[in-house]
């Protein structure tokens, strides 16, 4: 498991503190998955992204997503080429491996819909035309807060293609904070990732993601356990819509790959319990009275993990 230490120690070196927020990251690429960051600006999303990018070996695209920005300047277009009597596919910025949509909620819904059938079946359609995207593909996404002028809240249905929502937050203390201003001085630029190297590359990444697939066992018992919170997020009294299958399929992806990362080929409860908040918490749809107040997903979450009995004695 030295290439995980070394995949760490290397997005370290750009990406200061915040090691469980890179965890979650490199457990939801390990399954193709697509993340969400809601923060504020100036905490480190893209970079994040272009370090995750560069470290595994991965091709890496930015789109600013913007009011004006039309479905086609994502996936791509035809052009009528006249000197050829024929039409000249000109592929987006889509085809990639790791695609960073900045700020994804300044465009509006239509725009934003074009990457539905990226994030679920890894393909486009250009006007008619199926085009299969390289493998692996998955969206690092970033959104503003929604109490900022300009934005447009993603509708359920590209939520719930997030594997995962996550918030990188502030620094946790001040030693923190003093820390990301000593590594600029050692750098002596603003971007750091262009001297981070690959430590993986595309074809031992995408070994990586089959043995994920393939290897790590998970229990009966867990499966339960899973099932469990989910159905008790659901039935409780403050939800209109609860996460759907795809929401405990989610977790159960991270948990293998959590299992992956440390080492192990079974899963255990804790790597559930790890990322059942950013799993599951976006996918719930409150009911009205509740619906603007902050934070009640997340405290939905918390209280099925409570009350959801832990599996013990597993045996594989």
């Amino acid at each position: 498991m030295s290439e995980i230490k070394e995949i760490f120690e290397e997005i370290g070196k750009a990406f200061i503190g915040h090691e469980d927020v890179v965890r979650k990251v490199l457990a939801s690429a390990l399954v193709n998955g697509n993340v969400l960051f809601e923060d504020n600006p100036g905490l480190g999303k893209t970079l994040l992204a272009k370090a995750f990018a560069k470290v595994l070996g991965l091709n890496y695209r930015r789109v600013q997503f913007t009011p004006d920005l039309l479905p086609s300047d994502i996936v791509g277009t035809k052009v009528w080429r006249p000197e050829k009597g024929t039409f000249e596919v000109m592929k987006g910025p889509i085809f990639t491996n790791v695609l960073l949509a900045d700020e994804i909620n300044r465009a509006p819904p239509k725009t934003q819909s074009a990457l539905l059938e990226a994030m679920e079946e890894r393909q486009v359609t250009i006007e008619g035309e199926t085009f299969k995207l390289d493998e692996p593909f998955f969206v690092i996404a970033t959104q503003n807060p929604l109490e900022f002028e300009g934005t447009y809240p993603l509708p359920e249905a590209q939520l719930d293609r997030f594997l995962l929502k996550l918030s990188i937050g502030y620094p946790k203390s001040e030693d923190e904070e003093v820390e990301i201003l000593r590594a600029r001085l050692r750098w002596q630029k603003d971007d750091p990732t262009v001297d981070l190297s690959p430590v993986v590359g595309r074809e031992k990444f995408l070994r990586m993601q089959r043995k994920v697939e393939s290897e790590i066992r998970i229990h009966d018992d867990i499966l339960r356990y899973i099932a469990r919170i989910v159905r008790t997020i659901r039935e409780d009294e403050r939800v209109e819509a609860g996460p759907s299958p795809r929401g405990g399929l989610a977790l159960m992806k991270l948990a293998k790959a959590n299992a992956f990362i440390e080492g192990r080929d079974y899963v255990i409860p804790d790597d559930v319990k790890m990322f059942a908040i950013e799993a599951l918490s976006h996918r719930i749809i409150l009911r009205p009275e509740y619906s603007l107040e902050r934070g009640v997903e997340v405290e939905i979450v918390k209280e099925a993990l409570e009350a959801v009995p832990v599996p013990k004695g597993l045996r594989y």
